[in-house]
């Protein structure tokens, strides 16, 4: 599967040509089929705010009213009546345009989690959604994981690797070596017939997406359930990633209606050496009832308050917190993750398209201090940059042309794993891989080399997968790889 359109100067026979070509023939032969997976996911996914209310719209969509909306309370109310009892309200969607309903969701005593709908202006339950079930929510998890649980996440995390190989190499291989026209090297030579006509499409058709696949690959990769948790851990040590004392020594916990505010002496000391035990056992943003939270403080540690059977002691209503969010200035579009036990503090997840409005906040579930509000301002360097990748990933930093370019690079990369297919097909001779041959003499290419190690370094799933894969080749198919047209 060369990347080297037949214009090019750059022959076939020249040294480390077939090398190249080899490793590019594995990396893409492993990612092709995962690549067309991602390419129809990750678009499906990219349009979700226009495709959920044609989905769903006998729960999403509603008819606005001249009468006011129910207030919060009123509405979780309501929605408690549609499930069996038992269920806790985990989350609470905050959307106040008027063409929308009102969402709740709760656990149910099987551990399920379903979403309640309602109209916001009568009240009336719109119906229910399995969380897991909802079709974007499934569609995510194939993008992620192909529904596999870790091996599948593992999977996807070695598929990005491993097209990073297939767009270096696929680069190398079109590289011109020497003078040759522009027209030649990037517009494809629709003339020809046969495999050079699949040939030169593809690799124009490379050269072209190269740097939008990178893109693709280097703001999806933080996100990765192994290498994207060690990044993030990494980044948040090196105060690059999530804000400074997210990992413990916040003093942050909910307090009680009554207690003293003011601590001195040896209740200072001991209250500042338990606070990272308040947090401790507490769970991370990562692990919290939210859709979407912010990169940056995946890592960060909810805080939690000492549990109180004090009379008198009632937390302030969801209504109010609202009120009270309202004024800060959130609006609009973002999630409450409400507290489940007496220790919890309310969590609210603002996650925008634009990352320099990000908001995390906890709210001090009985008296509605604001215990902390933590915005883009707070992010390390990695984590501002995470987050302006990650909203272009989705489609989302600069609207529709965002979602649109998204699209015609996930449905170009998928176009390429199609022409290198037919490529090899064409050419693979019957009954065997029809693997590019080896060089005739040995090659040093000590650059690449160093290249790959690095990778395999920073990327030690992908390096013990490169090990394998040079075993194998060196094992099985060092013979029976066939000669190859160029």
């Amino acid at each position: 599967m060369s990347g080297t359109p037949s214009a090019s100067p750059k022959v076939p026979g020249s040294r480390g040509y077939r090398t190249l070509w080899r490793w590019h023939f594995y990396a893409a032969l492993f990612v092709m089929p995962f690549l067309i997976v991602l390419a129809v996911t990750g678009t499906i996914y990219c349009f979700q705010p226009q495709l959920e209310p044609l989905l769903y719209p006998h729960r999403l969509v509603v008819t606005p009213a001249a009468s006011p909306r129910l207030d919060e309370d009123a509405l979780l109310a309501r929605a408690r009546t549609a499930l069996p009892a038992g269920a806790i309200a985990t989350t609470a969607r905050i959307e106040s345009r008027a063409d929308r309903s009102a969402e709740f969701i709760f656990r149910l005593p099987d551990g399920r989690k379903e979403s309640v709908y309602l109209n916001p202006y009568d009240g009336s339950v719109l119906g229910t959604l399995d969380v897991d079930r909802r079709f974007m929510q499934l569609d995510r998890m194939i993008h992620r994981k192909l529904l596999l649980g870790k091996p599948g996440e593992l999977l996807m995390e070695l598929v990005a690797c491993w097209t990073l190989v297939m767009i270096g190499t696929g680069i190398a291989l079109w590289w011109p070596r020497e003078a040759a026209s522009m027209r030649a090297l990037l517009v494809p030579d629709l003339s020809r017939r046969g495999r050079p006509l699949w040939k030169s499409i593809h690799a124009s058709l490379g050269i072209w997406l190269a740097l939008g696949a990178l893109a693709f690959v280097a703001t999806g990769l933080p996100w990765t359930g192994s290498w994207g948790k060690q990044f993030k851990a990494l980044a948040t040590s090196a105060h690059l990633g999530s804000p400074r004392g997210a990992w413990g020594g916040l003093q942050l916990h909910s307090k009680i209606a009554g207690e003293a505010n003011v601590k001195t002496g040896a209740d200072s000391q001991r209250n500042a050496s338990s606070s990272a035990m308040d947090a401790m056992p507490g769970m991370t943003m990562d692990d919290m009832p939210l859709p979407q939270v912010p990169w940056a403080v995946g890592a960060v540690r909810v805080p939690r308050s000492p549990d109180s059977d004090a009379p008198g002691v009632r937390p302030i209503s969801l209504t109010q917190l609202v009120g009270q969010m309202r004024v800060g200035g959130l609006v609009d579009g973002y999630d409450i993750a409400l507290p489940t036990s007496p220790d919890g503090v309310y969590t609210v997840s603002y996650f925008p398209a634009d990352p320099k409005l990000e908001r995390t906040l906890y709210v001090d579930q009985y008296s509605g201090a604001l215990l902390r509000d933590i915005g883009y301002r707070d992010y390390g360097a990695i984590g501002k940059a995470v987050s302006y990748g990650t909203s272009l990933h989705m489609g989302r930093y600069f609207g529709l042309a965002n979602q649109i370019l998204c699209a015609a690079l996930s449905f170009g990369l998928a176009a390429l794993s199609i022409t290198g297919f037919v490529m090899w097909w064409i050419r693979r001779p019957s009954g065997t891989l029809g693997a590019p041959v080896r060089e005739r003499a040995a090659v040093s290419m000590r650059g690449w080399k160093a290249a790959l190690i690095a990778l395999g370094i920073l990327f030690p799933l992908m390096g013990v997968t490169l090990v394998a894969v040079w075993l194998i080749d060196r094992a099985v198919f060092s013979r029976t790889a066939a000669p190859a047209a160029s």
